[in-house]
């Protein structure tokens, strides 16, 4: 209809064009055009009469006057000029027609060009259009509109089940009965199978007892992008997305699911998505999107909580449409090695206000071993830290937890323990607060006139309420083994004021009533007791208690004892594995005999032959058939169950047998690219490709239909199956149009025909050029590169094809195709290189002769440049007989898969040059008597798998490699770990030895010396260990008659080797040295001997401590120490550790000397020696110089009165350490004003009569021989002020001490005089001024007078006793003073009579 719209608008377009152009003509010739050239002066052409040769007679030109001959010329000359003018018009109109027809023909063709262009983008946008309805088409699982139904039927009879399957393409329908495919019955001849315009009917022709059971019907779908099923068993079971099996890490970052690529009407926007049959809401972990095109779901934050069943529902106009998929995700790793997975899915019910009950799922993994229990952790909201809640493990999966914070949100999470310790942490539970439940019950909403309303609360109408009443309906909600939960109802009315209880409790049969709940708080009506005796009934009662008292107590429960352990479930049993995919196998079991309190299975798998077992599901599972997903092809696994409750999982199912992972046989499906390869004119040449898939089974022949387009009904060419995919149709009539189809058989069955060709035109064909090259096959399709392969045309035309032309083109057929030989090439296969990794690209070939290029082959198959995981390349190597082999190895054997080698990709091998050997999926091709006639390009590919392939370009650098790889197979060598190594052992004993690789029992050993073979001696030991290919030879005692060339010949089978030993000269003196000392000091060693010399080290103290430690002693051996042949009597020896130490505190130059410890009993003696003298007596100073420096103090100021004293502190100071004093990086020489100084533990500056010039940073460098340590003072700011201010005081403390007044010359302290005597006691004294001087009795005053007599003389002052008598005897003193002070001196008189002693 477009077509002939677009057409009549052209005509249409065509007249009006020619009709304007008629119009445009006339007006051409009609309008007057004003030229360049009228626009010039008249003057340049025409003649200027003047008026005087001109009568106005002549001007008026009146009748036949004669006129002046100026005017006839002028006539002339106009009328020449008319002429002209009109020609020259004429032929511009002429032109310009011209022109504008041109204009209308040249926008004729182009608006035909831009209608064409509009057509064929509409095209081509109406076939985009349908190959995105058609590849969205074939993303859609398969689906059965009518399903299966149940019959029955008498024995005998025939029955028929029936069901209608749609899909694009066409799924692959398998029947199976019990699980089982029909095909592996022992009678299927019983069954017939029909298949016709998606109608899939199962025929049994005679029912038996035997043919009852439950049938199914399996439609896969293989796409490329995912492997689609669905079943049908009397019920829809939805098909799986292509996401299908995806396996997750614990709580990875996020899952996003696309459920649709196509576009999705309005009606459809409205998407569903659900995990397990619960619908998903929106929320901060859950993102559900819907646009045009597509639908996800976003998941973040995956746990165990999340695996499951996930299914999106899609409204059609047919009904609605589901489509689901199985998300694994993996159990986390724990932190502790052997301890068991996390539980899961952590529930709180009967949330109160102190009280949650919990409950959760134990964890699929028990770890190293079983669960012993769980342990409940909790966490308040907004504080974050985890508290243990339970000190005993709680062994069931619920638990009651009580104690909790009134209106407090809180989380929960459970850990499972074994021997090993605590596993992971369960996710946390949802977040609850604890409150009243019935809290929203006791308030009522009024709702007045203008939308008020009035909250009138049970409380306001209870507040009369005082003492409450007590509470009702006293029970045990709760038993097992371990506890009892008591709950009760609250008081009604209950009043205004909070209540809590007490629980009381008694034996049952005794009225002896205790208090359960002890020193606990209980707000909520529920209480766990955990205390309670086995075999012993309690009964429970309550009382309510308020601010205003307690109530009585409640009526008494019914009895209530500890329930009886609660035992695991028992497991699964039944356990069937059936075949599904390359990748997947079904699993069937038989729930066990009790089901009570089973929550689901968890399954585990593992290859068969290892003890490797995996979790295959960490949420269980509650039906009794699944679909375990992610296993390997061709591998063998064996499967079991757990079946699981809340307490704890079950022991083990029994293992099933081993089963291979392989897709079940099916019928192959359609071959494609047929193509016409040659035309007699009656007789047509039809070649086609093979089926992409083969089902299993290699293709056993081909069907070819073929279709007169006049007549439309398709006939069969052939009765019998085709081998080759070429036939020659004959019969054909010239002159008509036939189109084919072909249909791929194998053991299975017939597959599904190809689509139609072409109509092809049956006429002989006649043109030069050649035909179409056929049979395009890709083969090793790497990530840059591919190789194409071509079959010849079977029409060459008028000459012999040349070569061929290859071209590359994208996925999408507009983007063009592009040469990739620019010359032709000759063989019929090509490497394209330099693909782009993932991007998809057709190629075809063209075949060239003399006459020019030929018809195009038809495109190969759209491949993606991309390498399949697994994909390997063809090895070479050497066997162990020598032998050069190449080998490959494929992932994707199927059961009648076999290895096709050939040379350059057509040859077939010489059997006389090489033979194949094959080996499950590895192939090998071993060449016999390989040569240069064996190069070149080798290749190999799986028969039902052509893209599975590779290739070895064998060169002669190969061949030169592996031949020489190959001789030293079959002329082994003995390889060499070790070579000869030359040891001294302990005693002085010499020993050579070398080793090999490990040797047979066989190998002989032949040792040359000097060319003649040696033995074994007692003096020269040689030992042989074959086993780990140990040769060595023991000398007792080295002597010159050993000295020589040492060769070992070694034979082992067909390997062989020597190795040689040159042990002469300078090699030889030196180990007989070594081995002499040996020697020597093992005799030392004999008795007692010095474990460790003499040496010595230098403590942190400063101390020299000499240290040497002796062994082999008994209570007989003596220990003495000498310096310079002097014994030294104070060195420390400890027998029991046999160190001796001699110390040296202060080490003077005295230290030097030559120090010698012996050690001697009756057994021997040992000495050794330590020359601290020179070098070594510097080494030990300098390092006492090091000690030193480095226990330096800090730097500090002491102030005097001459003025400040900078100095450092040491453990000890030693003259050898050399010091210096910097002032402000300048160093401090000896001056007036400055003094250095130092003692043995100190070192020290003096700085006299310091001033501000003194103020700055103070430097104290210490050299230890070596390094230079320094330590450095800043005597400025206010530690200069305080300084300067203490040496003033000092200064003026010391001036007053100078010139304090003070006793010179005393008295003595005690003086005895007889009576009658005189006494006569005289002092001197000093200071500046003179002091006064004064005596005292008894610390009075004494004062002249006739008993006493006191003078004073300058500085001396006497007192004179006249006539003592005994009451002379007292203390007396001498008291002198001065403005700076004074000073008083005391003696004693004792006055005694005479003939009494003193």
């Amino acid at each position: 209809m477009a077509t002939k719209t677009v057409t009549f608008r052209c005509q249409e377009e065509q007249e009006h064009q020619m009709a304007h152009s008629m119009r445009l003509s006339a007006q051409i010739k009609k309008r007057k055009f004003q030229s360049s050239d009228e626009e010039a002066s008249y003057s340049e052409f025409y003649p200027i009469i003047p008026g005087d040769l001109i009568s106005a007679k002549e001007l008026l030109d009146f009748g036949k006057s004669p006129r002046h001959r100026t005017w006839q010329v002028l006539k002339q000359t106009m009328a020449a000029d008319e002429e002209w003018q009109r020609s020259k018009w004429t032929l511009f109109g002429n032109e310009a027609e011209k022109v504008e027809v041109e204009v209308i023909r040249n926008q004729h063709i182009i608006r035909t060009r831009a209608d064409r262009m509009a057509l064929r983008q509409q095209a081509e946008k109406r076939a985009r259009v349908h190959l995105k309805f058609l590849e969205d088409l074939s993303l859609k699982p398969p689906d059965f509109p009518v399903p299966l139904h149940c019959h029955t039927v008498w024995e005998g009879m025939g029955v028929k089940l029936s069901c209608t399957v749609q899909g694009c393409p066409t799924p692959h329908v398998t029947w199976y009965k019990d699980g089982i495919p029909l095909k592996k019955f022992h009678h299927p001849w019983n069954y017939r199978l029909q298949q016709t315009y998606g109608l899939n009917v199962l025929e049994i022709r005679r029912c038996s007892v035997e043919d009852a059971g439950e049938y199914k019907v399996v439609a896969r779908k293989h796409t490329g992008r995912g492997h689609h099923l669905c079943h049908s068993d009397g019920e829809l079971i939805p098909g799986l997305l292509g996401w299908d099996g995806v396996l997750l890490e614990p709580k990875c970052d996020s899952l996003t699911l696309l459920g649709f690529s196509s576009a999705l009407l309005p009606f459809q926007q409205d998407v569903a998505w659900f995990l397990d049959g619960v619908p998903l809401r929106e929320s901060s972990r859950v993102q559900l999107q819907s646009s045009l095109s597509s639908s996800s779901l976003t998941v973040r934050g995956m746990h165990k909580e999340q695996e499951g069943v996930y299914t999106v529902r899609l409204r059609t106009l047919e009904g609605v449409q589901e489509h689901s998929a199985y998300i694994y995700v993996r159990d986390g790793s724990s932190e502790v090695v052997g301890a068991p997975g996390s539980p899961l899915e952590v529930q709180c019910r009967d949330v109160n206000r102190d009280y949650v009950f919990l409950s959760w799922k134990p964890p699929s993994a028990d770890g190293a071993s079983p669960v012993q229990g769980y342990c409940v952790e909790r966490c308040e909201i907004g504080v974050g830290e985890w508290v243990r809640c339970n000190e005993v493990l709680q062994k069931l999966c619920h638990y009651p937890l009580q104690g909790l914070k009134e209106n407090t949100m809180y989380q929960f999470r459970v850990r499972a323990v074994n021997q090993a310790g605590a596993g992971r942490p369960s996710k946390p539970s949802d977040p609850v607060l604890t409150s009243d439940p019935a809290e929203p019950g006791r308030t009522m909403v009024v709702k007045v006139d203008r939308g008020r309303e009035i909250i009138i609360t049970k409380d306001q109408l209870e507040s009369q309420i005082r003492v409450p009443f007590p509470p009702t309906d006293v029970h045990a909600s709760e038993v097992t083994d371990t506890y009892a939960v008591v709950s009760w109802t609250e008081p009604e009315p209950r009043g205004k004021e909070p209540l809590t209880f007490y629980v009381e409790r008694s034996i049952a049969g005794r009225n002896s009533w205790q208090l359960a709940s002890m020193d606990m708080v209980v707000s909520s009506p529920r209480f766990a007791v955990f205390d309670l005796l086995k075999g012993t009934s309690y009964r429970f009662r309550i009382r309510s208690v308020n601010k205003y008292g307690v109530s009585e107590a409640s009526e008494p429960s019914e009895p209530v004892s500890l329930g009886a352990p609660q035992a695991p479930p028992g497991p699964a049993h039944g356990i069937l594995a059936i075949p599904d995919t390359d990748s997947s196998v079904l699993l069937t079991w038989v729930e066990p005999k009790s089901k009570e309190g089973v929550l689901g299975y968890y399954l585990y798998s593992c290859e068969a032959g290892t003890s490797d077992w995996n979790t295959v599901n960490n949420k269980p599972i509650t039906g009794t058939r699944f679909t375990v997903h992610g296993l390997s092809a061709q591998k063998q696994y064996v499967f079991r169950v757990k079946s699981v409750s809340r307490a704890g999982t079950s022991e083990y199912s029994e293992e099933t047998p081993p089963i291979l992972v392989k897709a079940a046989i099916g019928t192959p499906s359609s071959p494609s690219a047929i193509a016409l390869l040659n035309c007699t004119g009656t007789e047509m040449v039809i070649g086609w490709k093979a089926p992409a898939r083969s089902g299993g089974d290699s293709v056993r022949g081909y069907y070819l239909d073929q279709m007169d387009t006049t007549l439309e009904a398709w006939h069969e060419v052939n009765i019998k199956p085709i081998k080759e995919r070429i036939y020659k149709v004959s019969n054909l009539l010239e002159g008509h149009y036939y189109q084919f189809r072909v249909i791929a058989a194998n053991v299975v069955g017939i597959g599904k025909p190809s689509e139609p060709s072409q109509a092809f035109l049956c006429k002989e064909w006649t043109m030069p050029e050649p035909g179409c090259p056929y049979d395009l096959e890709c083969r090793e399709v790497r990530g840059t590169s591919l190789v194409l392969l071509w079959e010849r045309p079977l029409y060459e035309g008028r000459s012999p094809v040349t070569g061929y032309l290859v071209e590359i083109g994208g996925e999408d057929e507009k983007e063009g195709w592009t040469l990739l030989t620019q010359e032709p090439i000759t063989d019929t296969h090509l490497k394209v290189s330099s693909l782009k990794a993932g991007k998809t690209y057709r190629l075809r070939v063209t075949a060239v002769n003399e006459a020019g290029v030929g018809m195009p082959s038809l495109p190969s198959e759209p491949i993606t440049a991309q390498t399949k995981p697994g994909t390997k390349d063809i090895e070479i190597g050497v066997d162990d007989d020598g032998f050069i082999f190449l080998a490959y190895e494929s992932q994707q054997m199927s059961q009648g898969s076999q290895f096709l080698w050939a040379k350059n990709y057509r040859d077939a091998i010489d059997a006389g040059r090489a033979r194949v050997e094959t080996s499950k999926n590895r192939s090998t091709l071993t060449f016999t008597n390989p040569s240069e006639e064996d190069l070149g390009l080798y290749t190999v590919a799986i028969s039902d798998n052509p893209e599975d392939s590779s290739s070895f370009n064998f060169t002669a650098e190969d061949l030169e490699r592996m031949m020489e790889l190959s001789w030293q197979v079959r002329n082994p060598l003995i390889a060499l770990r070790y070579p000869w190594q030359v040891e001294v052992m302990e005693k002085g004993e010499v020993r050579f030895w070398l080793q090999t690789e490990s040797l047979s029992a066989s190998a002989e050993l032949h040792l040359i010396l000097n060319d003649r073979e040696i033995s074994s001696t007692p003096a020269r030991k040689i030992n042989f260990n074959k086993a780990e290919g140990l040769v060595e030879i023991l000398f007792e005692t080295l002597s010159q008659a050993d000295e020589g060339s040492y060769t070992a010949q070694l034979r082992d089978g067909r390997a062989k080797n020597q190795f040689t030993l040159v042990f002469v000269d300078e090699k030889f003196r030196q180990t007989l040295a070594k081995s002499q000392a040996k020697r020597a000091d093992w005799k030392r060693k004999a008795g007692p001997h010095f474990l460790e010399f003499l040496s010595w080290t230098v403590t942190e103290e400063c101390h020299l401590i000499f240290r040497c430690k002796v062994t082999n002693v008994n209570k007989d051996s003596k220990l003495k120490w000498f310096k310079d042949g002097a014994e030294i009597t104070q060195a420390v020896y400890d027998q029991q550790s046999g160190v001796s130490t001699y110390t040296v505190e202060q080490v003077t130059k005295r230290e030097a000397g030559v120090y010698r410890a012996v050690v001697s009993d009756s057994r021997g003696e040992d000495v050794t020696t330590l020359e601290l003298v020179d070098n070594e007596f510097e080494k030990v100073q300098q390092h006492l110089s090091k000690q030193c420096a480095l226990s330096a103090g800090p730097m500090e100021i002491q102030c005097t009165a001459e003025g400040f004293k900078l100095y450092c502190s040491l453990k000890y100071y030693l003259s050898y350490m050399k010091t210096a004093w910097f002032f402000k990086e300048k160093r401090i020489d000896q001056e007036e004003r400055t003094k250095v100084g130092s003692s043995m533990q100190k070192v020290w500056i003096e700085i006299f009569n310091p001033t501000e010039n003194d103020k700055g940073k103070y430097t104290l460098e210490m050299f230890d021989g070596q390094e230079t340590h320094k330590r450095t003072l800043d005597l400025s700011g206010q530690v200069f002020a305080d300084a300067l201010l203490e040496y003033q005081r000092l200064k003026q403390v010391a001036l007053a001490e100078r010139n304090r007044a003070r006793v010179t010359k005393g008295l003595p302290d005690v003086v005895a005089i007889m009576e009658n005597k005189s006494l006569c006691l005289t002092c001197f004294s000093e200071g500046d001024p003179a002091p006064e001087m004064f005596w005292l009795k008894n610390e009075r005053e004494l004062a002249s007078s006739n008993q006493y007599s006191i003078t004073h003389d300058h500085k001396c002052t006497t007192l004179t006793i006249n006539n003592v008598t005994t009451e002379d005897s007292g203390n007396y003193s001498v008291f002198v003073r001065n403005k700076y002070g004074g000073q008083t001196v005391n003696v004693t008189v004792s006055v005694y009579k005479h003939g009494c002693s003193g």
